[in-house]
């Protein structure tokens, strides 16, 4: 765990006023929990606010930048930029993961790598930044870790599908799932999953249910078949 909240900041772009918010962002109801913190101290609060405005700004640059959509189209690209395991994808780029702050049970689980925890604490720290600076520096904190290369984020939203296409057009076995471990008590599963053609492994997957495991899996191979096999995924 990194608890250097200066260097996070720079990693961000966005320098905190009120560094509390940021702290508060980052913490987990489960660090809130075990360090007996006064209620409503942890990240749900400022989740909720940050949905809502990485909601506004997200809709706003659908509309401007794909006008030959429709109303249906725009609704279904924004729901695979904003859903769980696109964020938990954006938060890599951030290292977020190193900075949360989280109960010793929940870091010694794996909590780190958790999609909802990352995906929670990333639209809290669109909330913390929007209340410490306004829409403007959390726009720009939206547009520079969410909304750059909607194209392979949709692709990730999208992967089974895709996989599936560009298997069928390149390969004459099946494309075929395999689950290699289920771990964890029943509220907390983790599924390992890996990607398959023939014997011939595309990519491996880790999430909370079987098809999100399968989702990632799906994306790890379309990103090794364009690397290794200079194949067109998008």
């Amino acid at each position: 765990m990194n608890t250097n909240l200066k260097e996070f900041q720079k990693i961000i772009g966005y320098e905190f006023r009120d560094e509390s918010l940021l702290k508060q962002a980052l913490t987990h109801s489960s660090y809130a929990n075990e360090h007996h913190m006064k209620k409503l101290s942890d990240n749900e609060k400022l989740e909720f606010l940050g949905d809502a405005v990485l909601e506004i700004v997200s809709s706003e640059f659908l509309y401007l930048n794909y006008p030959d959509l429709n109303e249906g189209k725009l609704s279904r690209l924004r729901a695979s930029i904003v859903c769980e395991p696109t964020l938990a994808y954006c938060c890599k780029e951030i290292n977020l993961g190193d900075f949360v702050l989280l109960s010793k049970g929940e870091d010694m689980t794996g909590g780190r790598n958790r999609k909802s925890i990352l995906s929670d604490a990333f639209e809290a720290t669109i909330g913390a930044i929007y209340l410490d600076g306004g829409m403007e520096p959390a726009s720009k904190y939206i547009h520079r870790f969410v909304l750059n290369d909607i194209e392979h984020k949709q692709l990730f939203h999208d992967s089974k599908t895709r996989l599936q296409e560009v298997v069928q057009a390149n390969f004459s076995e099946p494309l075929h799932y395999e689950l290699i471990s289920e771990t964890g008590p029943d509220h907390a599963k983790e599924f390992k999953v890996e990607a398959l053609v023939g014997d011939k492994v595309l990519g491996y997957g880790i999430g909370r249910t079987k098809k999100a495991a399968e989702q990632e899996a799906a994306y790890e191979g379309l990103m090794m078949l364009h690397k290794e096999e200079s194949i067109k995924i998008i």
